[in-house]
């Protein structure tokens, strides 16, 4: 596969062998070589608070290393250290139900119980239903992935009716560190452990349901084979709330779950 690599990365990775990931939904090219990382993707100012965000979660979390970061032609590159282990979503890691969303739950708390006080990125619900109508209007969201049948039943019709819901059942915010993107791709685990988290782009200090949300739909996806794997006819997400030891919020699940019909972009 012939892809450019610069020369600040170059000397890190020339003569490493590597492969490409195509795990995930991002539309990045990641290269995984045997002690590294490689994240090529669009320049942005998201990808600046990537590596920002990486290098203060150090020695607070399981995250990568920066090795490497660099600009060039409108691209960045992220090359960091390797997580060893597999994701939660592997198929002989999810035969293990109880562990796997005890394993999530875990990772869960370990964010929470991180101190947030200078953390320097937050993320409020505002800030999410923003960027969600700026989607809308820019008329990339992809109306074919969203589910208007979940829609129907809060008695939304069209996406207008979503955002004028959203924007009257706004809750308030219980403030902790959030992944931001809190799938079972981006939970590494070995030997039954959390060995890192990775994909840490949207992490931020947020409401808590961010990352419940987000576990909840992947759980629910993954084990109900959306994404082509076995599907378990019987596993239930809500076991994610007994492993947390927590009484669900329905109102906070149900906003995260419908915000995230505005990301289902094209």
């Amino acid at each position: 596969m012939n892809i450019y690599i610069p020369q600040q990365i170059r000397q890190y990775t020339d003569g490493h062998t590597f492969v490409c990931d195509s795990t995930g939904m991002s539309g990045s090219d990641v290269l995984v070589f045997e002690d590294m990382v490689l994240k090529i993707e669009k320049h942005t100012i998201a990808a600046d608070s990537t590596v920002a965000m990486m290098q203060w979660l150090q020695n607070r979390l399981p995250v990568p290393k920066t090795i490497c970061y660099c600009t060039e032609q409108g691209k960045s590159y992220t090359l960091m250290t390797r997580i060893k282990g597999i994701m939660t979503c592997d198929e002989k890691f999810m035969e293990q139900r109880d562990k796997t969303v005890s394993v999530l739950a875990d990772g869960l708390e370990m964010l929470w119980n991180t101190d947030i006080t200078q953390c320097p990125k937050v993320i409020s619900f505002e800030d999410e239903l923003r960027t969600a109508i700026a989607n809308a209007r820019q008329g990339i969201v992809d109306e074919t992935a969203v589910d208007f049948g979940m829609l129907n039943s809060f008695g939304i019709s069209d996406i207008d009716g979503l955002i004028k819901w959203l924007k009257k059942n706004t809750p308030l915010c219980d403030p902790v560190l959030s992944h931001g993107d809190y799938c079972m791709p981006n939970v590494i685990v070995k030997n039954d452990t959390i060995s890192g988290f990775i994909d840490l782009g949207d992490a931020a200090v947020s409401d808590r349901y961010r990352d419940i949300s987000m576990c909840y739909i992947s759980l629910k996806n993954n084990y109900g084979g959306v994404f082509g794997g076995k599907v378990y006819t019987d596993f239930n997400p809500d076991i994610l709330f007994k492993k947390l030891g927590i009484e669900p919020d329905m109102d906070k699940l149900n906003w995260y779950i419908l915000l995230n019909e505005l990301f289902k972009t094209k």
